[in-house]
């Protein structure tokens, strides 16, 4: 078989050995692949294992021998799943490899945001502990989080990770979410409910139809001021004018994000420059020993597809 790593700069920049699949077959790796390219490289491709590569009708039409589509990701909005089903092609994402660092990548928002970690340590190297009169300078506010109200919406094995590190913290859990599980722990709210009593909300949601731009200027008017909005899961839940307008305005005190709708980050974003606003590159799933497990995921669905018995099925 060919085995044709589309985009493999987005697993590994030199510290994770992809050769791992080249027991399976012939390996062709690439380090991107731009939109105009992606035809030509899977044609006679039997497997692709990719990231964020957007396979869809138009290129996927030509790839005569594909029988398989492996992910590097638990998201598979880049694929057109029914062109695949409808051809006898099987698409295998990597569920929950991720939920540890997402989980832990929240709390570091979080705490950066009420803690100050990254400002305090910047005044201390830039001498001004040095120049205070104080012990104890207190430049920036702070405040803890026990007994803060955290707004998870959607919750899957990411937010169910996250109720946990919360409940650990002292916090009160409120979550919103499609389907319903039972867990004693945590009050179920509706969107609206959710929005107007959690001091933080925190998105832990795919991107569909239903929660494309969910967290619009509107929804952002209807949590309190003192609001702390995070998203991890997809640039595209919150409309990104809507939340830099909410920001500029005063309608939540504050946002860390570590996806955006496009990536990487283009010169007009409308979310660069907002002093409340804490952006990281889309890495929370990043971690090397999470890239580690990742690949020993998509190996074993490779190997298990094989032996005809796909695991991981999307559909």
């Amino acid at each position: 078989m060919k085995i044709v790593i589309t985009d493999a700069m987005t697993v590994s920049q030199g510290d994770i050995d992809l050769n791992i699949f080249s027991k399976f077959g012939e390996l062709v790796i690439y380090q991107s692949t731009m939109p105009d390219e992606i035809s030509e490289r899977i044609a006679d491709a039997d497997i692709i294992l990719c990231n964020k590569t957007p396979l869809f009708e138009p290129v996927l039409k030509n790839a005569k021998n594909l029988k398989y589509i492996g992910l590097f990701a638990t998201g598979y909005n880049n694929i057109d799943i029914p062109y695949c089903a409808a051809n006898g092609i099987t698409v295998c994402n990597a569920g929950s490899y991720s939920t540890e660092a997402v989980a832990q990548h929240t709390f570091a928002l979080i705490l950066e945001h009420y803690t100050k970690v990254g400002k305090y340590n910047e005044f201390v190297q830039d001498g001004g502990w040095s120049a205070s009169p104080c012990f104890s300078p207190f430049v920036f506010a702070t405040d803890e989080l026990y007994e803060k109200n955290i707004g998870i919406i959607g919750y899957g094995s990411i937010g169910q990770k996250v109720a946990d590190i919360a409940l650990a913290f002292g916090m009160k859990v409120k979550v919103f979410t499609r389907t319903k599980i039972g867990d004693p722990r945590v009050e179920f709210l509706s969107f609206d409910d959710l929005l107007a009593s959690s001091d933080i909300i925190t998105v832990h949601c795919p991107l569909t139809a239903q929660t494309d731009k969910l967290m619009n200027y509107d929804a952002f008017c209807k949590c309190k001021r003192d609001a702390l909005y995070i998203n991890t899961a997809r640039g595209g839940i919150n409309d990104e004018n809507g939340l830099a307008r909410a920001l500029k305005e005063g309608k939540i005190a504050g946002a860390a994000i570590d996806v955006l709708t496009n990536e990487p980050m283009t010169k007009d974003c409308p979310l660069i420059g907002i002093p409340n606003l804490i952006v990281t590159p889309h890495v929370a799933w990043a971690p090397l020993s999470t890239r580690k497990r990742l690949m020993g995921i998509v190996e074993d669905n490779i190997q298990s597809f094989i032996n005809k018995s796909p695991k991981n099925v999307v559909s």
